[in-house]
């Protein structure tokens, strides 16, 4: 699996934390909602707001801690 990650998402990274590899796991493991650009998946504490380019590989928007 590859990403492509937004300015806003490793901003969002940084500051909460996150790795590729818990994003990725999100993606492959979360609830997954259709949104009206993209998805949103859910997974334990994270979210993470993505959208698919090229089979596997994916455009990550935003990483939130559920909370």
């Amino acid at each position: 699996m590859r990403l492509k990650i937004g300015k806003h998402a490793k901003e969002r990274m940084i500051l909460r934390g996150v790795t590729k590899e818990q994003i990725k796991i999100c993606i492959q493991r979360g609830a997954t909602v259709r949104q009206t650009d993209g998805m949103l998946s859910s997974y334990t504490y994270l979210e993470v707001a993505w959208k698919k380019l090229e089979e596997d590989y994916y455009f990550i928007k935003t990483v939130k801690i559920k909370g």
